[in-house]
């Protein structure tokens, strides 16, 4: 039986294009991607780079409206940024817009990284050794996780300190999903009180928890019953720990009586092979923009852009090494190979392509092959 496929838009704004055409692009996907019969269209939330899904409901709301059919959501939410509060009457918003439609997904990634972006303090801190081997996992090629310190610059800093306002502290990830299912459940109280989110509350919203490795995020998702999304398209290295952490939490609730796991891949799927490598060899640009350059630059255009040098390679080669490239058998039997280990209940896929045209085949190709 073939598991569902779904797709993680990041609307990317391409080398020489602009923000209009990238969110066209967006619409334009999504309505072929219903056609093709996937069964979710998800957007991620990034700022202050070259991908215009800075604000998911904003674009999920105008999917929506574009669609009949297919679940439309985020990929995620990052909750560092917002409050419980504000989420919830968010996507009760959209809920009450397209009843049974609407997809919360909730990720801690802007809570990890503004831990991670504090401005260094003089007390010496302990040497955290990473694990250099790579290792295959029954066909899945799992590297060395990359260390992500070494990204951490003052141009990062300078982005997360306008995310929130001045002086404001995240909550722990942990008490934020407690409080949105609080509040999607109605029975959200502040000390003596009953506080009721409306929109929101008693909706069909159920949130899915975004993680990548065995750390909090799986921990919340299992011990809350919640469906788990692990990133092995961003987090490779960490992403098949983070699936048996979640499961080995896992308690089941009024939402779910088993663990249900989604797990992403990044893939470039055209009609034949070589294609589908020329179409994929600036997707290590784009990575190495991302971890050195400051935030994703405007997707380079292969038939232009200069190879990378070993040094850069290097730098991306956990991520390269690990995208699925190739005509429709070949990226199916990646994809049916990373489902077979991980276990996945659903796959949900991103591809990234300079041409809008060819990002469109990409999806096209795998979805017939794939056969949903």
């Amino acid at each position: 039986m073939t598991i569902p496929l779904s797709i993680l838009d990041l609307s990317p704004i391409s080398e020489g294009s602009d923000v209009a055409t990238a969110l066209r692009n967006t619409i334009d996907l999504a309505q072929h991607a219903e056609q093709w019969g996937y069964k979710r269209y998800w957007i991620a939330e990034h700022h202050f780079v070259a991908v215009a899904s800075s604000s998911p409901a904003v674009l999920i709301g105008q999917i929506a409206a574009a669609t009949e059919r297919i679940r439309v959501g985020a990929g995620a939410v990052q909750l560092g940024h917002t409050t419980a509060a504000s989420v919830v009457e968010g996507f009760g918003m959209l809920d009450a817009f397209y009843p049974g439609r609407i997809d919360l997904g909730v990720g801690r990634s802007g809570q990890r990284r503004r831990e991670a972006a504090k401005k260094p303090t003089d007390e010496p801190k302990p040497k955290r050794e990473l694990p250099t081997e790579w290792r295959d996992i029954g066909g899945v090629v799992v590297p060395p996780p990359f260390d992500m310190r070494t990204i951490i610059t003052d141009q990062l800093r300078a982005q997360m300190s306008i995310l929130q306002q001045p002086e404001a502290v995240s909550p722990d990830f942990g008490d934020q999903v407690d409080d949105i299912l609080a509040m999607l459940h109605g029975c959200y109280r502040v000390k003596d009180f009953d506080l009721h989110a409306v929109p929101g509350e008693r909706t069909s919203l159920t949130p899915l928890v975004f993680g990548s490795s065995k750390g909090q995020s799986a921990q919340v998702a299992g011990a809350n019953g919640l469906p788990f999304v692990a990133s092995y398209h961003i987090t490779p290295a960490t992403a098949l720990d983070a699936v048996d952490a979640y499961r080995s939490a896992f308690t089941p609730s009024t939402t779910l009586l088993e663990p249900y796991v989604v797990v992403s891949a990044d893939v470039v799927v055209a009609d034949d092979t070589e294609t589908a490598q020329h179409l994929a060899s600036t997707y290590g640009h784009w990575v190495y923009s991302i971890r050195k350059g400051g935030g994703a630059v405007p997707y380079p255009d292969p038939d232009t852009a200069e190879p990378l040098t070993d040094e850069q390679a290097e730098v991306v080669k956990d991520r390269t090494a690990t995208q699925f490239v190739g005509d429709p058998d070949q990226v199916a039997e990646k994809l049916e190979t990373l489902q077979r280990v991980t276990g996945a209940d659903e796959l949900v896929i991103t591809s990234v392509t300079h041409r809008h045209a060819d990002r469109l085949r990409s999806h096209e190709l795998i979805a017939k092959r794939w056969g949903i």
